[in-house]
């Protein structure tokens, strides 16, 4: 989603981390049937898709992670119930699309009120909180401290633990909350990058020497200049 990557190097990618018995999840730009559809056949094994909020949306991505390559209308038919599929069928999809996950990004407060409705299909596998942009959404913009924030995450992992699936989020702040969330039932931990983590350990260190030498040199953010 946030990454300017091309479908090579993303396929690339996911074959690295593939030949290194790694996992390699995409979290794709938007909801999107092909969007998801093309992150598999580039290689990811699981798909995340941003700020989720309705159950119509569950389905899209449903029909492309879970049901890959039936499309059209009978794909329609298939996920509104209109249409059961042979035993036959179900067999050969199951086997062609085992063990691709399908994980929903939540991030709105309108996805969190409706949190069981999104979960209620044994399709979804994985439920990954964005905090920075569910905080904003709720009009409390980094406020993680906050307890309305701090009862939302807990309503999160709370409905993904009844569910029996997993939950998780991607956090640059201090490990103090992801380690708090984690006993709260929280099982996937994403902390930080490793652009931010280069970054910040760069600035610190000509940070450190420019101040000793009295030759610092910051912008009005505080950042140093490198």
């Amino acid at each position: 989603e946030h990454m300017p990557l091309d479908r090579s190097a993303r396929g690339w990618m996911c074959e690295c981390y593939k030949a290194m018995n790694i996992a390699p999840i995409v979290r794709i730009p938007f909801c999107s049937a092909w969007e998801a559809f093309a992150a598999i056949e580039d290689g990811a094994v699981g798909i995340i898709s941003p700020y989720l909020e309705t159950v119509e949306e569950v389905d899209i991505l449903i029909g492309a992670v879970k049901y890959r390559p039936l499309k059209g209308k009978r794909l329609q038919q298939v996920l509104s119930g209109e249409l059961q599929l042979t035993q036959k069928e179900k067999s050969y999809l199951e086997k062609y699309n085992d063990g691709h996950l399908l994980i929903l990004n939540i991030e709105s407060r309108l996805a969190v009120e409706h949190i069981e409705e999104l979960l209620a299909k044994p399709e979804v596998d994985a439920v990954f909180i964005g905090p920075h942009d569910l905080s904003i959404n709720m009009g409390i913009p980094e406020e993680y401290e906050n307890p309305e924030f701090e009862a939302t995450i807990e309503k999160i992992i709370t409905a993904c633990n009844k569910k029996k699936i997993g939950v998780g989020n991607h956090f640059s702040g201090g490990l103090d909350k992801q380690i708090q969330w984690a006993k709260k039932g929280m099982g996937i931990v994403v902390w930080n990058s490793d652009i931010n983590a280069f970054v910040k350990t760069v600035s610190e260190g000509f940070n450190a020497v420019r101040d000793a030498l009295g030759e610092a040199s910051k912008t009005g953010a505080g950042d140093v200049t490198i």
